[in-house]
């Protein structure tokens, strides 16, 4: 009968962490999704520690496991209700990274119950393949979200030296071999060979994440995911755990489209991605210095342009959300639609630090979904723009990716603001992006600068847009 309950505990988790996965392509519903897909895996977890039995014996240890679960609990929600919305690209990172770790830990566990409740030869090879792969697997996305973790915080600059692919390849064919060897010889030294190619693993996922640009941190991130995903299902493998596989499969294959979809939307391959770099903080590529002449517009002049528009196009980009300004922003949105100005957002596919960053930004700030449009829809709508308010937006509007063969942007596709009547383009200074290039757009005729602070700026447009 506890059995019986048990499945039915798995079986509730997995469809819940199927439907929830669903609603999450909703922004309307993706709140509640991810209430479900939370609440199937409490009653997965509350059902493998009271009902779970092996050889007739419950897990027990009940002191250990509540221990350790109060003290995740309440570090992860406080850290889930401290960080800041700038600072959730690295947050992901850092919990995807411990997931990984957990993977990594279960094959190291169970390599250790094998070896030593066994006799070596008469070790099952498929349980040693499952188990190596959720080790490999594990450990580099784990290290490989590390320092994901610490460029999106700044703590770890990008670094590459002449020669590093071909070194990764060869760790990586190592970290292979060695753990090919320790399946099919199986030798008296399986333990040191296993952390071996803990070692390695380890080794690898710094290396290949190390030389990849800032600009490429959201395709990493999803990549790291779809890692995290694959190995736990390999411990879902392994403990005939049917919603740990799941899990694992469902975030490993949304984590791989999700991959696959930006770097369509980046016009760029995923070989590309991990030997290039991309985005690492210079003019990559020989890019075409731009400079130029660029014009500044005053507060009153921004309001009056924007207040007698009849329709006003905003690109929420990073400086939005360093700035906290979504709240500030909705308000200004408000007022000129009250004044019979049509407001949308345009919201870029990897504008941000992560995926879907800018939404769940204006999200928080309780702007309408129907009103963010994405890439495709937004470009079709510019031409009729008479105004595109640019907010902390430097790359994703960057017409060098259509114009310039020598950008490293070149092929990315962008919101094409410049097709718009009039643009104004809130930064804080005339610095590149987060790719490391200049921007044509800002000095273009019908191109309009409005430096300073997003929040304080887009207060003191409101100030004058009410005023008026």
């Amino acid at each position: 009968m506890e059995l019986n309950l048990l499945v039915l505990c798995y079986l509730i988790g997995s469809v819940t962490f199927i439907v929830g996965l669903k609603m999450l392509s909703n922004p309307a519903s993706a709140r509640n999704g991810n209430i479900l897909a939370a609440a199937g895996m409490l009653i997965a977890i509350i059902g493998t520690i009271f009902l779970y039995e092996e050889n007739g014996q419950k897990l027990g240890n009940y002191t250990w496991i509540f221990a350790a679960l109060a003290i995740g609990s309440v570090a992860g929600t406080l850290m889930a209700k401290r960080v800041q919305m700038t600072a959730m690209p690295e947050m992901v990172s850092l919990f995807n990274g411990m997931g990984g770790a957990c993977a990594a830990l279960i094959s190291v566990i169970e390599f250790r119950h094998l070896v030593h409740t066994s006799d070596v030869a008469s070790i099952d090879q498929s349980s040693l393949l499952i188990i190596m792969l959720g080790l490999i697997i594990g450990t580099v996305s784990f290290a490989g979200s590390m320092i994901a973790w610490g460029k999106l915080n700044g703590s770890i600059k990008d670094f590459a030296f002449k020669g590093q692919h071909i070194i990764n390849i060869v760790l990586l064919l190592m970290t292979l071999l060695l753990a090919g060897h320790n399946i099919i010889n199986r030798p008296e030294q399986m333990e040191l060979f296993f952390y071996g190619v803990v070692a390695l693993a380890l080794v690898y996922g710094i290396f290949f994440v190390l030389p990849i640009g800032g600009a490429d941190m959201p395709v990493v991130i999803s990549l790291l995911n779809s890692f995290t995903g694959v190995a736990a299902a390999c411990g879902g493998f392994l403990y005939d755990n049917k919603v740990m596989l799941t899990g694992g499969i469902l975030v490993g294959a949304a984590g791989t489209l999700l991959t696959i979809l930006m770097c369509k939307a980046m016009n760029r391959s995923l070989q590309n991605v991990l030997i290039g770099s991309f985005g690492g903080g210079t003019t990559a590529g020989g890019a075409t210095q731009v400079g130029g002449t660029y014009k500044e517009v005053t507060l009153s002049d921004a309001a009056v342009v924007m207040s007698y528009a009849n329709k006003v196009m905003i690109v929420p980009g990073y400086g939005l959300a360093v700035a906290q300004a979504q709240h500030v922003c909705h308000e200004l949105e408000k007022t000129l639609e009250a004044k019979g100005v049509e407001v949308k957002y345009a919201i870029h596919p990897v504008a941000g630090r992560m995926p879907g960053h800018m939404n769940v930004l204006l999200a928080e700030a309780d702007v309408s979904y129907e009103k963010l449009l994405e890439m495709e829809l937004a470009n079709e709508e510019f031409k009729n723009t008479d105004v595109v308010l640019i907010l902390g937006a430097n790359d994703v509007v960057n017409p060098a990716a259509k114009s310039d063969p020598s950008s490293p942007i070149y092929g990315m596709p962008i919101l094409e603001v410049e097709e718009a009547k009039h643009v104004i383009v809130n930064k804080r200074s005339m610095k590149p992006g987060y790719a490391g290039i200049e921007n044509q757009l800002f000095f273009q005729p019908k191109t309009s600068m409005l430096f300073g602070d997003a929040k304080k700026a887009l207060q003191d447009l409101l100030a004058e847009v009410r005023n008026l």
